[in-house]
């Protein structure tokens, strides 16, 4: 006979709102009769009533592991576990989800059917880190768990001082912004750098997130250590009859409101004839205009990728956006893909070592100096590199001739 349910007024007013509640699929989870998982939802459900009572969480870490990995798994053993016992362990998998987000619906089905037999039914798709996250196990059940889902195809995630799951758009697959191969680029380095994932040995967590296009879905500039963005470098492709048409449905106010004045370097102007004029040299490639004129405009042609380091959330020195070091880098052949994977490698050597405990690549940066990062992983400085170009009051003219000849030899080489 399954456990009964607590008493949980404050989770039930949290059902009364216009919005679906996670409360609901708590409590179906609870209810689901013969499951293993039932009691143990029962609990749950009153340990986090009582957590909105006290506003106190009650949840520490330990150690766990599975064979032959020291990641991927995040322990939760309960403070309160003596009034709610079958909650007392509610550990979670991290598990790498394919390139893309990519599934179909058997596969689905299998990994619901492995959680039900070994875990608690609760799953995340996806973690802010882009793992599916397989939420409530208990210690001798982890294991077991792990091997189920090996056996049909899927990894450990990283966990802890590590590299992390990897994540990409899904890119070309739907989407005809892309500019990049997404799912190359995160397969090569998540391949790479399997054993920098399972086997926890740097000084903080380590992020990649691949975007096909400068609209970063995976909101990678913010949110990794490296970004790997989508982006062209030659103009930016205009269909003058699209856009003529657009003026024609939408009206001459209507796309000078919402496109042309919503430039951020005012590189675009509406001629009489209601075409398009697009100052190229100005464009930042922040994809406003495209986005609302999708027929009318798309990306060019030459395209590769745009790389930047650093991003991240708060922890020690508030948030921080990546800083580009490759403005541009193209991507055709296998030697421009193994220049990508050598380039990641150099970084995270050089993060490995000169980083401090708890320290993520943004904050080295910012501690050490980017001319000095650059230097620890073989890159030149460009001028790309300055964040604020037209905001700046004074420029340093010492050796100008110089440093100005050899950036000129450099764009020539």
């Amino acid at each position: 006979m399954s456990k009964p349910m607590h008493d949980t007024p404050m989770l039930d007013q949290l059902e009364s709102g216009p919005w679906p509640s996670f409360v609901t699929g708590l409590k179906r989870l609870a209810n689901d009769e013969g499951k293993p998982y039932q009691d143990t939802m029962v609990d749950l459900l009153g340990q986090l009533e009582l957590s909105y009572k006290t506003r106190k969480g009650y949840w520490k870490g330990g150690t766990l592991s599975v064979r032959g990995y020291g990641g991927g798994v995040i322990p939760r053993f309960s403070e309160v576990g003596d009034q709610y016992p079958e909650s007392k362990e509610f550990h979670t998998l991290r598990i790498m989800p394919p390139a893309g987000m990519h599934y179909d619906t058997k596969i689905l089905r299998e990994l619901c059917d492995v959680w039900e037999k070994h875990g608690s039914g609760l799953i995340a798709f996806h973690g802010q880190s882009g793992d599916i996250m397989f939420q409530g196990a208990k210690s001798n059940k982890i294991q077991d768990a792990f091997d189920d889902l090996n056996d049909i195809g899927f990894d450990m995630g990283g966990a802890g001082p590590a590299v992390r799951t990897g994540m990409s758009c899904v890119g070309a697959a739907r989407c005809e912004q892309s500019c990049v191969n997404e799912q190359k680029i995160l397969r090569l380095l998540v391949n790479n750098f399997l054993d920098d994932m399972h086997r926890p040995a740097l000084p903080y967590k380590f992020k990649f997130k691949v975007s096909g296009c400068p609209n970063d879905c995976m909101n990678s500039v913010q949110r990794s250590d490296m970004s790997v963005i989508g982006t062209w470098r030659d103009d930016m492709k205009v269909d003058q009859d699209e856009v003529k048409a657009y003026v024609a449905q939408k009206g001459r106010k209507y796309i000078v409101d919402n496109v042309i004045t919503r430039c951020p370097t005012k590189a675009l102007s509406l001629n009489d004839d209601d075409t398009l004029a697009v100052d190229n040299r100005n464009c930042v490639r922040c994809m406003h205009c495209i986005n609302v004129m999708t027929k009318a405009l798309s990306p060019g042609d030459d395209k590769g990728v745009t790389i930047l380091m650093g991003g991240k959330r708060t922890l020690k020195i508030g948030d921080l956006f990546g800083t580009v070091i490759v403005p541009f880098m193209k991507l055709e052949t296998e030697e421009d893909y193994e220049g990508l994977v050598e380039m990641a490698e150099n970084v995270i050597d050089f993060f490995a070592e000169n980083a401090l405990e708890h320290e993520r690549t943004g904050e080295m940066i910012d501690r050490i100096g980017l001319a000095n990062f650059l230097e620890g992983i073989g890159l030149d400085v460009v001028p790309n590199m300055i964040s604020e170009p037209r905001r700046s009051s004074y420029v340093n003219m010492v050796d100008w001739d110089e440093e100005a000849q050899k950036w000129n030899d450099r764009k020539a080489a």
